[in-house]
């Protein structure tokens, strides 16, 4: 009686429709293989940003690029252009293009080109997974290093090796799972404060992924494993504002440092431009940049960058049924900065760095 119980009740999987098999991360490498030169170029890159995070490099880490990808073509063609403007300022900015194909949801929404590359909700997720990795080896195959937010703990497996700067974002810089999965990533980890602006919990998960940690997740082979991480020393904080406030001013950045070395943490912050700081406007994005850029010309060495939202054409579009209706080279999510303001901002931060050259003022960083 008690087996036929058994056979009669279900109590798990109730609500999944499908389990489908997914190509597994070695899989998906040896279809679009990186090659030794692209990753010299990340390890390079990843090698200037800690250079810059330990104050030996003096430039400014800039993370520039569109809100999320939703077109290749469209993102190649700002690439190119982000590449050669990255060679005029390369004495000053270190220039890393922002390639986010992960969307987190306040609630509902589309979640990114990983996710739903044909954004239909088809949900074409090894589609996805092989446009991201593709387009990564495209775009660092021009000699331009790639950033992007890690949200999934799965994803890292597939294009890790790609990236040479990542994000933790607002909503999940508190979360364990990310933390412990920034704890064994190989590139620099900035972590995000709360979108109510609390700065502890970017202290609080840099702390902690600086730690060794266990885990579950998957290896190469897509098998279930116990992850045993030694800990990313290279985490650093970043100031996105809040909802309703901005935390990019000289009060916001100092109580940061502050807060920082009460941790004993050396105090490394990059300010996004964007959302809270900018009320998700994306003119205001210019305001922030000056700022950023007038604290560092007074001697705050603790901003070691930004993070600007830019696409090639300015403002944002709402998502259409008919795909082909979609403004080229136009954001699909936030508001974005057009080229031309983009390429204004970044010449006069290369000007302004060329003026000042190393800061007189009392280093925050020390």
């Amino acid at each position: 009686m008690k087996d036929t119980m058994a056979e009669l009740i279900r109590t798990e999987n109730l609500n999944v429709l499908e389990m489908a098999i997914l190509v597994t991360p070695t899989e998906l490498k040896h279809e679009y293989p990186a090659s030794s030169e692209t990753l010299r170029i990340v390890s390079h890159a990843r090698s200037m940003i800690r250079c810059i995070l330990s104050g030996e490099d003096p430039r400014l880490l800039v993370v520039v690029g569109p809100c999320s990808i939703h077109d290749p073509a469209a993102a190649m063609e700002y690439a190119r252009r982000l590449k050669a403007l990255s060679d005029e300022v390369a004495q000053e900015l270190l220039v890393i293009m922002r390639v986010y194909f992960e969307k987190p949801r306040t609630a509902i929404g589309w979640k990114g080109l990983i996710y739903d590359p044909c954004m239909d909700g088809s949900a074409d997720i090894p589609r996805g997974l092989g446009t991201a990795r593709r387009l990564l080896l495209e775009i660092n195959a021009l000699g331009l290093p790639a950033a992007t937010e890690m949200l999934d703990p799965i994803v890292p497996q597939y294009i890790a090796d790609l990236i040479s700067w990542a994000a933790i974002g607002a909503r999940t810089s508190e979360s364990q799972t990310h933390r412990q999965m920034a704890s064994g990533l190989s590139m620099p980890v900035g972590f995000k404060n709360r979108t109510d602006g609390d700065v502890q919990v970017a202290i609080d998960a840099m702390q902690a992924a600086r730690n060794p940690h266990s885990f579950l997740g998957i290896d190469e082979k897509g098998r279930a494993v116990v992850v045993r991480t030694a800990g990313n020393p290279w985490g650093h904080m970043i100031l996105r504002g809040a909802r309703a406030a901005t935390n990019y001013d000289t009060r916001s950045v100092d109580a940061a440092v502050e807060r920082m070395r009460a941790g004993s943490l050396r105090p490394c912050i990059m300010v996004d431009c964007s959302h809270g700081n900018a009320g998700k406007r994306f003119e205001k994005q210019e305001l922030v940049w000056d700022s950023v850029l007038e604290q560092r010309r007074c001697g705050n060495r603790a901003l070691i960058g930004m993070l600007l939202e830019s696409n090639l054409f300015e403002g944002n579009q709402r998502m259409l049924e008919d795909r082909s209706a979609l403004k080229y080279g136009v954001s699909v999510t936030d508001e974005c900065a057009g080229w031309e303001a983009t390429e204004r901002m970044l010449r006069r931060a290369a000007e302004a760095f060329g003026r000042m050259g190393q800061p007189t003022g009392a280093s925050a960083a020390e």
